[in-house]
């Protein structure tokens, strides 16, 4: 990600304000201080700033994020083209498979889930909505190496020089190079797997979402227990109903996009 020239310093300390009250949930002028590092005059500047506007809400001396952010989270999610075409479509294959759906995308070199759907069966609830509250990285999941085969090498190797490849679990990919061979595989079948390198326990299929020049929006995966997501269903059974709801959702953004540019001369 390309670094401002000039940035503003009271700009990066508001920002800082409302990184760590998500992080602290609630907390006072004090607290803010000590955990920013900063004077308790300036976080008072900073977050009676917020407060005016509507950023943040004041109960019994603390401070947490207010429900104004809820406003602009829906405002950009329903102004995705991915998510507005895809919502439907990854619901279906929730109730097809009984298992937990993510609809996700790519930004600043990051996971970033626009939808998640719990199928009859699904399994680790609590994870999964704490899952949508922070982003992923792309390496060790299903829909973020669905992305990364499919993004230009030099894409992949910035986001890798910037962001690692942390190891989650004894399966995670952290050599470069076997990550180049698994995306690679990735291409060539039309899927991505992940074979509990994010969490032990738990398996997921992956497919891109790709514009009809060939450019990936985004990714689909199925994720689901070990213990379901035996060989057959994992290697085959789900990666074809993947396959199959991406192939849909492509074909009804590139039909949303043709009657954009279309029309009588």
């Amino acid at each position: 990600m390309e670094k401002a020239a000039n940035p503003v310093g009271a700009v990066e300390t508001a920002i800082g304000v409302l990184e760590a009250l998500k992080e602290l949930h609630t907390a006072s002028i004090t607290k803010l201080a000590d955990h920013l590092d900063l004077t308790k005059g300036a976080v008072h500047n900073h977050i009676s700033t917020l407060e005016q506007h509507r950023f943040v809400v004041k109960e019994n001396n603390e401070y947490k994020l207010s429900l104004r952010f809820l406003i602009f989270g829906e405002y950009v999610r329903n102004n995705n083209l991915l998510h507005h075409i895809g919502e439907s479509e990854v619901r279906k294959l929730a109730d097809e498979t009984g298992e937990i759906v993510h609809l996700s995308t790519e930004e600043h070199g990051l996971s970033m889930k626009l939808r998640k759907i719990h199928g009859e069966q699904a399994v680790g609830e609590q994870f999964h909505v704490v899952k949508l509250q922070r982003p992923d990285y792309l390496h060790y999941t299903a829909t973020g190496k669905a992305t990364l085969a499919f993004l230009p090498r030099t894409r992949v190797e910035r986001i890798i020089d910037e962001y690692g490849l942390e190891k989650m679990t004894e399966n995670t990919i952290t050599d470069r190079s076997m990550l180049f061979d698994e995306l690679e595989k990735t291409r060539k079948r039309g899927f991505s797997l992940n074979d509990q390198e994010e969490v032990e326990g738990v398996r997921a299929v992956g497919a891109p979402v790709r514009d009809h020049t060939g450019r990936v929006l985004g990714s689909v995966s199925v994720s689901g227990p070990v213990s379901r997501l035996q060989e057959e269903r994992f290697r085959e059974v789900l990666p074809e109903k993947v396959k199959n709801t991406t192939n849909v959702i492509e074909a009804n953004i590139n039909m949303t996009e043709s009657i954009s540019f279309s029309g009588v001369e």
